[in-house]
């Protein structure tokens, strides 16, 4: 169990509490992503991802149980948790869940320990967390120096940082949109902050960049254009001539960046 100290959600003075699991576990349900007999997809319900966005959540699924699967243990630091949409991927993984976000996010936040604001420093000790997840996270964040200090701050050592963020895509949750990080700047970043790369991996490549862009213009000519275009680019992607460009192309047309990183 550990001690945690944030402002509660009617504003009022900093409080301590000892939390060991994200809130209200048993009524976690799936929301961005669900488990099939063929693995972890995309939610196809609208309300949880947009049409148009149907492609993308299918490659971060796979990106993110891959390397939640491989990473993840022990005390875990879900940072800008939104609806904890990872749980079902790293629960039997871990001993214990913390989830925090800040205050103003546009998910529902029944499953958030405390709101917090990620621009500064975070209300917890030192080396608290075997493993910090943070996806899709980065990019939102103004402030990216006193993230990344406060990410190392709080992993303890031998512990590893699991975090993804995207490259070639669009503006999303305006305005609080700030960065796009290369691959050269993750790197730096890792060295600034004292933690090796296990592993950098880009996902995606020109094709799902280009495809991606379809599905999002299709929606502004339709609900019905846009699930037409998704499952075309979903066959596209299976075949293997698009797959070779996909690899081909990916660092120099990267969708996004999944990083793995260890605390020495």
């Amino acid at each position: 169990m550990i001690s945690i100290s944030a402002r509660s959600v009617t504003g009022e003075n900093w409080v301590k509490l000892d939390v060991s699991q994200m809130q209200n576990p048993e009524d976690w349900r799936p929301s961005k992503f669900i488990e099939t007999a063929a693995g972890w997809v995309g939610s196809p319900d609208p309300s949880e991802v947009g049409i148009g966005s149907r492609l993308i959540a299918d490659i971060l699924a796979d990106v993110y149980f891959r390397v939640i699967r491989t990473h993840a243990r022990g005390r875990l630091l879900d940072l800008g948790c939104g609806e904890v949409p990872l749980y079902g991927m790293y629960r039997d993984l871990v001993t214990e869940n913390i989830c925090i976000d800040w205050e103003e996010t546009l998910h529902r936040n029944r499953h958030i320990d405390q709101f917090v604001d990620l621009n500064s420093v975070l209300p917890i000790g030192d080396e608290e967390f075997d493993t910090v997840l943070s996806t899709d996270v980065l990019e939102h964040i103004a402030r990216a120096d006193c993230a990344w200090s406060e990410m190392s701050r709080v992993l303890r050592r031998g512990g590893k940082l699991l975090l993804a963020t995207p490259f070639l895509y669009w503006l999303h949750e305006e305005p609080h949109d700030y960065h796009r990080f290369s691959a050269h700047k993750l790197r730096l970043l890792c060295a600034d902050y004292r933690l090796e790369i296990v592993e950098l991996n880009a996902y995606g490549g020109a094709p799902e960049v280009i495809l991606d862009i379809v599905c999002k213009l299709a929606m502004y000519r339709g609900p019905k254009l846009a699930a037409t275009c998704v499952r075309a680019s979903q066959w596209l992607l299976r075949r293997a001539r698009v797959q070779q460009i996909s690899v081909r192309t990916r660092n120099l047309f990267p969708l996004g960046y999944c990083l793995v990183a260890r605390k020495p």
